[in-house]
């Protein structure tokens, strides 16, 4: 969108496709958007979020100063080491966007900490503006010590040109066979701990025991816990009752939002949640945990838990009894969704950024 309001985009990324396939291509073009892929020296450790692209150092030496602003996308990796040094050497104002990965609160927390003192700290510092996606990521940015005049927040956004046809209820179910009385629970996402998804397979199995026309539907890539809930769910005997897509993507991920009667994020941590804005722009009500940074709008539209596997039984019971009010909160979390975080909007915020640190007016 920013390349339809005549602005010039170069994206420098790395040549990952997943943790064994790299893209083979060195530079694309995307809708007008220039992309530059350098080779990590790792697949396995780039999947796992070290990644290392020693290529893309001589190409900030040789390019960065030709640029009016730049946009960093996480915090704690090796490029944005390079782009902080080539950045103050040429005057090139950047701005940082941390995409949720400012805590400190997993096995990482030693590596994070080096980090920061060593590179992280000034690149925070010198940061023209930080961008939060939800008031939790301005709380974390605070707390690294940047100053809240330094922050703005800026959630995600969701193009609603991709939801005005949906399909027709059912493509779903029949894809799977899922019988039609059977109500739908869904999680999308990548199968990790830090989603939750076995805190949602104990609250179902607690349903199970007075509601048993429900089927608990998990889709999404293996990101290294597929084994650890399937197990779980062996142990709570309800395997007949869990289905495992693997990823969706497109149109087949559309199908499983608006065949859903529920959908379910019950993370540990996230800062924002993507899923939640796609599941709403189908129509389809939401449950989410308070540790997720957008609860704060999920609560007027939807329900918030605790992580407490009884009170999410309550909450996906209340919403699987009740037509009406699956019904009412999917149409009216649809309905705040189109109005706080269409695209457009949310492009134009993105813009006005660009525009106030770059160093000609854009």
């Amino acid at each position: 969108m920013l390349v339809k309001k005549g602005h010039e985009v170069t994206v420098y990324t790395s040549d990952t496709l997943d943790e064994f396939q790299r893209i083979e291509d060195d530079i694309a073009h995307y809708d007008g958007i220039n992309v530059h892929y350098f080779k990590n020296l790792s697949n396995r450790l780039a999947w796992h979020r070290f990644v290392l692209n020693p290529g893309v150092i001589s190409a900030l030496r040789r390019n960065l100063r030709d640029y009016d602003v730049i946009h960093l996308h996480g915090y704690r990796n090796f490029q944005n080491i390079f782009v902080h040094y080539y950045a103050e050497k040429y005057n090139v104002p950047y701005i940082l966007q941390a995409r949720g990965s400012l805590p400190y609160h997993n096995q990482k927390s030693l590596i994070k900490k080096s980090f920061d003192f060593l590179f992280g700290n000034r690149l925070l510092r010198d940061a023209k503006k930080v961008i939060a996606l939800t008031k939790m990521e301005v709380d974390q940015y605070i707390n690294l010590g940047v100053p809240e005049t330094n922050i703005e927040l800026i959630p995600n956004g969701i193009d609603f040109s991709e939801y005005q046809c949906l399909p027709q209820k059912g493509h779903f179910r029949r894809r799977f066979g899922i019988h039609n009385k059977e109500k739908i629970v869904l999680f999308l996402g990548r199968i990790h701990e830090i989603k939750g998804i076995d805190l949602l397979i104990d609250a179902f199995s607690l349903i199970m025991k007075e509601f048993t026309d429900v089927k608990l539907v998990i889709a999404g890539p293996d990101d290294g816990y597929l084994s650890i809930i399937k197990n779980q769910i062996d142990t709570l005997r309800i395997h007949d009752k869990v289905l495992f897509t693997g990823p969706l993507y497109a149109q087949d991920k559309i199908t499983a939002y608006v065949d859903a009667d529920i959908y379910v994020l019950p993370s540990r941590y996230e800062v924002f949640g993507n899923t939640i804005l796609e599941a709403y722009a189908c129509g389809t009500p939401v449950i989410v945990t308070d540790r997720c940074g957008i609860s704060d709008f999920v609560k007027n539209v939807g329900f918030v838990v605790q992580f407490d596997k009884n009170e999410l039984r309550d909450a996906i019971l209340a919403i699987l009894k009740d037509r009406d009010l699956r019904v009412r909160l999917g149409l009216e979390g649809k309905e705040l969704v189109k109005k706080q975080f269409d695209l457009n909007q949310i492009i134009a915020c993105f813009e006005e950024v660009y525009k106030n640190e770059a160093h000609s007016s854009i």
